[in-house]
């Protein structure tokens, strides 16, 4: 899989899956324009391919079009786009029943309409560089419904695989693939219950057919490959990546 001289845009790329995507994407000589509302984390690799990063709300429009304007101005073109950005808030985020309904807008906001920004302002690039390639990433909750529940989170990783089904099939034509993975339970930032909790670690990777979490790294390599040439003919589809727990359905 050959990244050298592409240039891409991660979203979320402050930390979890997005900074590893983004490191991967770097260390195999792309560039790359990373944005998140977070600082610039310290571990962002140095090369071969460059990076720059853009601290802002995702969520607003004049903010996302100006990061991939930049992207685009510093590197030339636009190949890739990465949405990984995300909140799961277990305190605040339950039954639409009883939550506050000011929470389920600022996580459809976070977790959909963030994706929507991102994918109107960078496909126009991508259609004048002749094609690209764009993965969205959902979530194996976005599936089935659950008790107790995250109903915002979960309608929202659900509309993300919508929206990249939808973009496939109207931009086909020019020759710009999109697709989703789906994780499964994996070890990152936004998994702060697992955090130093061993036992709650290995009794989440109990319920999991391989017997182990994620990884961020995992997240990322299925990631580039669905990127890479190697994917060329393929769009529209959810990719699980979960150690085998969508199967059991």
């Amino acid at each position: 899989m050959s990244f050298q001289d592409k240039v891409a845009f991660v979203a979320g790329a402050g930390g979890g899956m997005g900074l590893a995507i983004a490191n991967s994407l770097i260390s195999a000589g792309c560039h790359v324009g990373m944005a998140d509302v977070k600082p610039s984390p310290d571990d962002i690799i140095p090369g071969p391919g460059q990076s720059l990063y853009h601290e802002g709300n995702l969520t607003d429009d004049a903010f996302v079009q100006s990061s991939i304007t930049d992207t685009v101005n510093a590197f030339g073109k636009l190949d890739y786009l990465v949405n990984t950005t995300g909140v799961l808030w277990f305190d605040h985020d339950k039954s639409v029943v009883d939550m506050d309904m000011d929470v389920w807008d600022q996580v459809m906001a976070i977790n959909l309409k963030s994706f929507a920004l991102t994918s109107r302002h960078a496909i126009p690039h991508m259609q004048k560089n002749g094609g690209g390639a764009m993965v969205h990433f959902s979530s194996v909750d976005a599936t089935g419904g659950d008790a107790p529940s995250q109903d915002a989170y979960g309608a929202s990783k659900a509309g993300v695989i919508r929206l990249a089904k939808s973009l496939a099939i109207q931009y086909a034509g020019d020759g710009i693939r999109s697709n989703v993975i789906l994780p499964g339970g994996t070890m990152s930032p936004m998994q702060e219950r697992w955090q130093g909790n061993e036992d709650a670690q290995s009794r989440a990777a109990g319920f999991v057919p391989l017997g182990r979490l994620g990884t961020t790294e995992n997240m990322s390599d299925a990631c580039l490959f669905l990127l890479s040439d190697a994917a060329c003919y393929i769009t529209g589809v959810e990719l699980p990546v979960d150690g085998g727990i969508t199967a059991r359905v």
